[in-house]
């Protein structure tokens, strides 16, 4: 269990890295935004884990976002950068891509398929994966955008 959650956090930092690079922060950014995702995608795989809380991935999501929020926030006075700068890369790793993937093609085979008995079979597919991309999407805006809110004194003096 502990090479994996390390090899999580490790691809978390370099998909971190690899998306801060785009909107070309300061030097110093990078470092903070790899921690920032390899403590809270190590979150989410901790409490998803089966051997530790085996949450489910929508509230274990939403954990895992508001740690990443908080530390973006505590440790942007430090680096002397917006919140945002280390919030976004960090959450992007936690991006469901692949229930996004399932919806779209459940929905494409629903609409190939005619018969009422798989069409509501790849109907099914295309409501749960979606339904669990949006609220996993929801839960993890409103994980990241609440410490903001609520240590508005530190996220605002970060740049001053």
């Amino acid at each position: 269990m502990i090479e994996d959650f390390i090899e999580d956090a490790l691809f978390a930092a370099i998909a971190a890295i690899g998306f801060s690079a785009i909107s070309n922060p300061p030097r110093n950014a990078y470092v903070y935004c790899a921690l920032i995702a390899a403590v809270g995608h190590s979150t989410r795989f901790f409490l998803m884990h089966p051997a530790a809380a085996s949450m489910s991935i929508v509230p274990a999501s939403v954990i895992a976002a508001l740690v990443v929020g908080t530390l973006a926030v505590l440790l942007s006075p430090r680096a002397k950068t917006p919140a945002e700068t280390f919030l976004f890369p960090s959450l992007l790793p936690m991006i469901p891509g692949i229930y996004a993937y399932r919806s779209f093609g459940g929905l494409a085979l629903c609409l190939i398929h005619r018969g009422e008995n798989d069409f509501l079979h790849y109907f099914y597919l295309f409501a749960d994966n979606g339904l669990t991309c949006l609220f996993i999407i929801l839960g993890m805006v409103a994980g990241a955008v609440i410490p903001i809110f609520l240590l508005k004194h530190i996220s605002f003096r970060a740049t001053r």
